[in-house]
């Protein structure tokens, strides 16, 4: 039970809070506020602190305008502070980990008496490594012929001269304390392509060992960590830290008080970091260059001992790889029934999926080839690493003398991990699944490699529910979850099936401030076009679309299908088209940039977007008079990981459209919808340019989900 000691510390908190901001309670709030306090402020421990008991896992659902970050935190805090742990919030979205940590949590500290510190972890690879800055500025230095040996690993040495004089600035500002090495600090944009030149990741680490270990900023960083109360992080570190057994990077799942922002995104984000996929003549490729660049590595460097013989047998390994590696690729193109299909982004990629996840026996037992032969390339480079570790370490008994080890760690890190990920895809796709499990979702990508075609193979699990269960809410003290959307038609069934809820987790749903009713209006028109005949949709939708936005000054017509998007574009007259933006032209946030700069001068503007637009895009005011939506957002019929789940709950009897396809659909349509009212004082119109709401048995479900706003069903 919660302690009327902590009860009284968070009340109080949140009154001053208030009244420091001259802000009334909101109803929904107050309400998140007494659900986290009584699920993780009354957690059951024995005399070292652990918990004992069932997981403490709660969900909160809390509509938009609920200021949910406010009610977590106040309630979180000092929760987490009385049992002796660490609270950690985590986020998907870069957007909100910033809000949090450059608004909220000061804004909290300042205005409710709570006494906490926080701080931002970050991954590895947003952070400068000194020693690649120091190897790029090295013009003709030795080590750069040993790099050039393995450019296509990222050891690439060709300095351009605005590189050049981009990483001399760099210097100069982190000798003078003017910046700290974090990529988000730098004032300007940094393309990716010239970042991963910069950074590093824990296989090239030479952590101790590294001679700018004391002045690196991912170890600076992560000491900070180490003295705050509150670190505020993304959902993929936590996954990351999790499949490593929990606190290697954060602290350990059992000291640690979680909070998933955004949480309707982490089952998703689960499955990703689990699944696997390598792309074969890519692949084959970089065994040959394997193979040429060890044998020039020999010639250049006699290496006596062990560390000379494991690399003498390694072009022989990687070519007998190689050449099975062509046979698989052959298999492939043979078997590949190759569909063309969009993505939820639109993109097209044309797969071949095996149905239940069964591999056909000849090209299961060509990938057993594979993995055996992955496995033992990992091994010998795992050893190699181990000795280069020895040699940093003073032993001279490896052949290699430290400063050679020092430059050759990151170079053969880099090996050992493309080895190592493409055992882990090999053992996937070749795993027999148990029969009471979910099967493994495995499928075949026609990729583009430069000029040619490559084939992808991938494998994936199509539930993060045993995941999470096994490495999060078993383990952790107790855990949040939040989101505006977790619930689908109106349960939580959806979310417990995909992330796994512990059965005695406690759910709630708080609701939003916005009076829906008065601010907004649902319109159903009626277009005389059944979304399933897409020709006659779109054709419907160009005629209609010009009256439909009249009289708002910004608009966002969200699409299913890139190819409706652009052929309703492309339709329009083309005097009409001059007020549209269409997503993919400019980056999202040059578009956002755009359409908010047309609107403020005083011009209509109309933003055609597709999924990700549909979700997490912050446009107030006149910037979104009118949300219109083509059609319900059914998942990408041939998206291998859902139909592998819909094959496995019809296998077991379950109906995979009612059970998968709706409640997915239904969530969808709320965040979409979501895009409508972003503040107290907005008002507006969603139009839904699909009548299967009204004519299909499954449509009134979907209807009643959605936000209570006034309807017009024509």
């Amino acid at each position: 039970m919660l302690s009327n000691e902590l009860k009284s510390q968070i009340q109080g908190a949140y009154t001053r809070f208030l009244e420091a901001k001259s802000l009334k309670p909101r109803y929904g709030q107050r309400l998140m506020i007494a659900e986290v306090a009584k699920g993780l402020g009354a957690i059951a421990t024995d005399d070292e602190g652990k918990r004992t008991g069932d997981p403490a896992v709660v969900a909160v659902e809390a509509g938009t305008g609920t200021g949910k970050t406010v009610a977590y935190a106040l309630a979180a805090i000092p929760a987490a502070k009385a049992a002796g742990k660490r609270l950690v919030i985590a986020t998907a979205t870069v957007a909100l980990q910033e809000q949090i940590v450059f608004k909220d949590l000061p804004d909290l500290a300042r205005n409710s008496g709570l006494n906490f510190s926080f701080a931002l972890a970050k991954g590895r690879g947003r952070y400068l490594c000194l020693s690649k800055l120091d190897l790029l500025l090295q013009e003709g230095a030795a080590q750069g012929a040993t790099a050039q040996l393995f450019e296509e690993e990222g050891f690439k040495i060709d300095v351009d001269e605005a590189s050049q004089k981009l990483f001399n600035t760099m210097i100069e500002r982190l000798a003078g304390s003017r910046w700290d090495g974090d990529r988000d600090a730098w004032p300007e944009a940094i393309e990716d392509v010239q970042w991963s030149r910069l950074t590093t990741d824990h296989t090239q680490c030479t952590g101790r060992h590294c001679p700018n270990f004391q002045q690196c900023a991912f170890y600076k960083a992560r000491e900070g960590m180490t003295k705050v109360d509150v670190i505020v992080t993304n959902h993929d570190l936590v996954l990351a830290d999790l499949a490593l057994g929990g606190g290697a990077i954060l602290p350990a799942p059992s000291e640690t008080l979680y909070v998933f922002d955004e949480g309707h995104h982490l089952p998703d984000k689960a499955i990703g970091h689990f699944a696997h996929f390598t792309r074969l003549r890519s692949t084959a490729e970089w065994l040959e260059q394997i193979a040429k660049n060890l044998t020039r590595l020999l010639a250049q460097n006699p290496l006596p001992g062990e560390f000379g013989r494991l690399i003498e047998g390694v072009p022989e390994l990687a070519r007998e790889i190689r050449t099975q590696q062509q046979f698989v690729y052959a298999a492939c193109e043979e078997l590949g029934d190759f569909r063309p299909g969009e993505d939820m982004e639109g993109r097209d990629r044309p797969r071949h999926r095996f149905v239940g996840g069964l591999v056909p026996e000849h090209l299961r037992e060509m990938g057993i080839e594979l993995k055996k032969g992955f496995n033992r390339l990992n091994d010998v480079f795992t050893r190699l690493a181990d000795i280069l570790k020895e040699a940093m370490d003073g032993d001279s008994s490896a052949g290699v003398s430290s400063y050679q080890a020092e430059e050759w760690y990151p170079l053969f890190g880099s090996l050992l991990a493309r080895a190592q990920s493409n055992w882990e895809l090999w053992t996937a796709f070749t795993l027999e699944d148990p029969e009471d499990s979910p099967p493994m979702a495995r499928w075949l990508t026609l990729a583009e490699s430069g000029s040619y075609h490559d084939i992808e193979v991938n494998a994936s699990p199509i539930l993060a529910a045993e995941t999470l269960r096994r490495n999060l809410w078993n383990v952790a003290y107790g855990a949040l979850v939040t989101s505006a959307t977790l619930t689908a038609l109106g349960t939580f069934d959806r979310y417990r099936m995909r992330a796994g809820l512990p059965k005695g987790a406690v759910t709630a749903v708080v609701p939003s401030p916005f009076r829906y009713a008065e601010a907004g209006l649902l319109r159903v028109p009626d277009l005389k076009a059944d979304p399933r005949d897409a020709a006659a949709h779109t054709a419907a939708i160009i005629r209609e679309l010009p009256t439909l936005v009249e009289g708002a000054r910004g608009s966002l017509v969200l699409f299913s299908s890139r190819k409706q998007m652009q052929d309703v574009f492309d339709g329009l007259a083309r005097d009409w088209r001059k007020r549209v933006l269409i997503q993919g032209n400019l980056s999202k946030q040059e578009t956002l940039n755009k359409h908010k700069a047309r609107v403020d001068d005083g011009e209509t503007s109309v933003l055609f977007g597709l999924a990700s637009f549909a979700e997490g895009v912050d446009l107030p005011g006149a910037y979104c008079e009118h949300v219109l939506i083509a059609k319900i957002p059914f998942a990408v019929p041939d998206d291998p990981v859902e139909a592998a789940l819909s094959e496995w709950i019809e296998a077991r009897g379950g109906n995979p459209f009612m059970e998968i396809a709706v409640p997915d659909a239904s969530l969808r349509l709320i965040q979409a919808c979501g895009r409508l009212l972003r503040t107290e004082q907005d008002t507006g119109t969603v139009t839904l340019l699909d009548r299967r709401v009204v004519t299909q048995r499954y449509g009134k479900a979907i209807l009643n989900a959605l936000p209570p706003f006034r309807r017009q069903i024509d």
